[in-house]
């Protein structure tokens, strides 16, 4: 038999078989082979020996001239069209495309021209079984306006990496290439993750496009703190790692519930104040934050529409979530007070109860001498001032009560004094580990009863507490 040279096969037809080749993770000698093998099969039966198909597949030279329809994959995955951006974490981009086929989703890509220097659109190609879309003048897509195509035929797109210059023409309405003017012409969700430079994510400019980006209702993953392509650089503006972001999708994707809470709008606050003593120096307290991002995680998933007010934590933001993030008790007060009017407010915030009187403007020093006077006064009580609002108190207001010692006595005393409705005290002491832990003892204590839950980890806790909201909901309509 005469050997076949695979060098002399025009390009069209090798990069085919490249492409084939490293889909099923062989050599593209072995591919020629198993190609033969199965052209040298037996007929199907009822076929006759040298009868061909009538509709043989397409070769590389025959490849569809326009991007086929595409229907959700089994098990729910749905179609994500992920765009890549031209930079260095663009080849976390090829583990994402495996991240997001592991969960069932069907992956189409489009590769910026920029991004080629990075990823090439072979090896996109190969790991999502399908052509890499790059031109937005392809003659043999866009006869049929292609771009509208890809940026109708998915349920969700997904940028990563999210670029400063990709950003700010997403934000700007630019459409002058193809990954552009697909996100001009999408109606579906957008999922961004940037990545840039630490002083190019903190520059003016780039803030505000993320405002803008945010308002537009497109939905942001990270960037993640941690070191840079460029030596000795380091801060925030890594993009998140391939699961985080495919986490993130496959939450955008899953189909929305009614849930026990929905149409019910809701008010958290969460983490610590920090009270500023000079530039350097605050008073702050041990709340990690957990235990208020848990509740306003859960509040979301049961349907509500959640605004969470959080103190200086390192936690991200809880999926499908409004967050404001402040510093000092007075900030928080005024956030609360913004996001009025609410039919739930829980305040979970371990807020500072004094500040300095006069913080100093430079840092104070030792002298030698007596240490400096810190006058304190007593800072706005969030919980008391909404609790006795007359015209925007929310129907239902929640407190927590962090306390060492006698836990249920005067977690009794707080709900009297402050007015609210419902308390939820805990057992604070270092002994116990819930400060900064992942796990919480709850007391809820009410007008006429206290109800104590077992251990449970923080999670646990505010899908315990999202159950009695739905139920005293209910009650509230029959």
């Amino acid at each position: 038999m005469a050997s076949l040279t695979v060098r002399k096969l025009d390009e069209v037809v090798k990069d085919g078989l490249r492409l084939r080749a490293a889909r099923h993770g062989r050599s593209v000698e072995d591919e020629v082979r198993s190609i033969l093998r199965e052209a040298a099969a037996e007929p199907e039966p009822g076929r006759a020996p040298d009868e061909r198909p009538q509709n043989p597949a397409p070769t590389a030279r025959q490849a569809p001239a326009a991007p086929r329809r595409t229907a959700p994959m089994p098990g729910g995955g749905g179609r994500v069209l992920l765009i890549i951006g031209a930079g260095i974490a663009a080849y976390k981009s090829l583990d994402l495309i495996r991240r997001l086929r592991e969960r069932g989703a069907h992956v189409r890509c489009v590769l910026t021209r920029a991004a080629h220097h990075f990823v090439t659109p072979l090896s996109v190609g190969a790991l999502a079984d399908e052509p890499c879309h790059t031109d937005l003048f392809d003659p043999r897509s866009e006869f049929d306006v292609g771009h509208i195509r890809l940026a109708r035929d998915c349920d969700l797109i997904v940028v990563a990496p999210a670029t400063a210059d990709l950003m700010a023409k997403i934000a700007n309405g630019h459409a002058d290439d193809l990954a552009t003017a697909v996100l001009l012409a999408t109606d579906r969700p957008v999922l961004l993750a940037p990545a840039m430079n630490p002083m190019m994510w903190l520059n003016v400019a780039t803030r505000r496009n993320v405002a803008r980006l945010l308002q537009d209702g497109r939905h942001l993953i990270g960037p993640n703190r941690g070191e840079m392509a460029e030596a000795g650089e380091a801060g925030v503006g890594r993009m998140a790692e391939p699961l985080e972001i495919a986490d993130a999708a496959q939450a955008l994707l899953r189909p929305k519930s009614a849930g026990v809470l929905a149409g019910t709008r809701v008010l958290i606050t969460a983490g610590p104040t920090h009270e500023p003593i000079d530039p350097v120096r605050y008073i702050a307290n041990r709340s990690s934050g957990k235990q208020g991002f848990a509740i306003a995680a859960a509040v979301a998933a049961a349907g509500a529409e959640v605004t969470l007010v959080s103190g200086p934590v390192g936690l991200p933001d809880p999926e499908g979530v409004k967050v404001r993030r402040v510093e000092t008790a007075a900030d928080m007060m005024a956030s609360v007070e913004a996001a009025l009017p609410a039919d739930v407010a829980i305040f979970a915030a371990a807020v500072a109860d004094w500040r300095v009187a006069a913080a100093g403007d430079q840092k104070l020093k030792k002298t030698g001498e007596a240490p400096p006077s810190l006058p304190l006064v007593e800072n706005p009580d969030i919980l008391a001032t909404v609790s006795r609002m007359e015209e925007r108190r929310p129907p239902l207001v929640i407190g927590f009560a962090a306390e060492t010692e006698h836990v249920i006595a005067h977690a009794k005393a707080k709900l009297a004094r402050k007015r609210c409705d419902w308390i939820l005290a805990n057992d604070v002491s270092p002994e116990s580990g819930v400060m900064g832990g992942d796990l919480n003892t709850i007391h809820l204590i009410r007008d006429d009863a206290v109800e104590s839950w077992p251990r449970m980890s923080k999670d646990e806790v505010a899908e315990t507490l999202v159950a009695r909201i739905a139920a005293w909901r209910e009650s509230r309509t029959t």
